[in-house]
């Protein structure tokens, strides 16, 4: 395994704030926010990091809306470190940004990219799968995904087909399928072999360079350029001149896919299994269904509520988040409410996935103190 130093971690933690409103907007999304705890998503992110990385290890790719609040919440991370994006360009160009900054300084240090949003319920087990991961990254061109063992046949997120068992446990991979229709993602579950894609990948910074220059062949030397002016007074403007001008692709279909079509015997991609309690918090009825797994601010008739005070009346299955105000709910079933100092939300959790087209019409109607 590399030696400490030699791991960096990449959180990615750009967003627009839209899946969480009201609570989330564009200067405050929900990475920054403890939607699940004390502690902020970010945060928690570089915590279970602790026994791999030090803090003054760690990359932040984000922008200049959240950074001064990422930099407050993560202290230890050095400012230089903190990357702002002037324009937002999918994860492609923001992963290989981070390969061509650290593969100046080492070409042989093991990269890893972690969304800033996810919850990990078995903190041991994701070390332990994120050290093998490493160790399987370090032994050569390597690129590593971690998969989600399946529970349901959903369609909002990719997959991976897996192929042949590695001797040491890991999975060939055959192909990466971006959100499948509720047919395919059944036949998919059914078929034993697909994973979720947890968006968890590790690799070395020599590898993910390289792969960006030989995929991306347009946006690499760009992004090499501005890798350069890291840390030198050009280093605002070649950012905001050439950033914007990359690719705007993420990281599954620039580099992996092209990869994977190589054969899996070919590719060099691997799958680990990733079975530490995984949730990929995307809407409101994702976070009732975590909490109510983990048992937390739950009533007997399984509404969870965040308020100052809950009274349930015939009502059940509901999420309310009102920190300053008593909420009762009579004959209601199945609801999302919100309340912030400036909005109240109310859908319904089957509807809670369409929260952004709120944001969008706000916006349309330049309603931007609200968004």
């Amino acid at each position: 395994m590399a030696r400490q130093g030699e791991f960096r971690p990449i959180i990615l933690a750009g967003g627009s704030g839209t899946r969480f409103w009201p609570r989330s907007r564009k200067a405050r999304a929900k990475q920054v926010l403890a939607l699940d705890g004390e502690r902020t998503m970010i945060q928690r992110t570089v915590d279970r990091l602790g026994p791999l990385a030090t803090e003054k290890d760690v990359w932040v790719i984000t922008n200049d809306l959240l950074s001064g609040d990422i930099c407050g919440q993560l202290a230890g991370v050095p400012e230089n470190q903190v990357v702002c994006e002037p324009a937002a360009r999918n994860t492609a160009p923001a992963a290989g940004l981070a390969a061509f900054l650290i593969e100046r300084q080492n070409p042989d240090a093991v990269l890893a990219m972690f969304p800033a949003d996810h919850v990990i319920a078995n903190e041991a087990a994701f070390v332990a799968v994120i050290r093998r991961a490493i160790t399987l990254a370090a032994a050569g061109e390597n690129m590593v995904v971690l998969g989600i063992r399946p529970t349901r046949a959903e369609t909002g997120y990719g997959y991976i087909e897996t192929g042949e068992t590695m001797p040491a446990g890991e999975l060939r991979v055959r192909r990466f399928t971006e959100k499948p229709n509720a047919e395919r993602a059944e036949a998919f579950v059914a078929a034993g072999n697909y994973a979720w894609n947890s968006g968890i990948f590790i690799w070395s910074a020599r590898t993910l360079a390289n792969a960006v220059r030989e995929h991306l062949p347009e946006t690499a030397p760009m992004l090499e350029t501005i890798a350069a002016a890291h840390g030198t007074p050009q280093w605002a403007q070649t950012f905001a001149a050439l950033y914007p001008k990359c690719e705007n692709i993420s990281v599954d279909y620039a580099l992996l896919e092209p990869r994977s079509a190589k054969g899996e015997h070919h590719s060099n991609l691997f799958c680990l299994r990733a079975d530490f309690g995984w949730n990929d918090l995307g809407s409101w009825a994702a976070l009732y269904e975590h909490q109510l797994e983990q048992g937390e601010n739950v009533d007997t008739l399984a509404n969870v509520t965040e308020a100052a005070g809950f009274l349930a009346v015939d009502a059940q299955r509901n999420y309310a988040y009102s920190p300053k105000k008593f909420v009762a709910m009579v004959g209601v079933s199945d609801l999302v409410v919100v309340e912030t100092e400036d909005a109240i939300l109310i859908t319904t959790r089957a509807h809670s996935q369409d929260v952004g087209k709120v944001v969008k019409e706000l916006a349309a109607k330049g309603k931007k103190e609200l968004i």
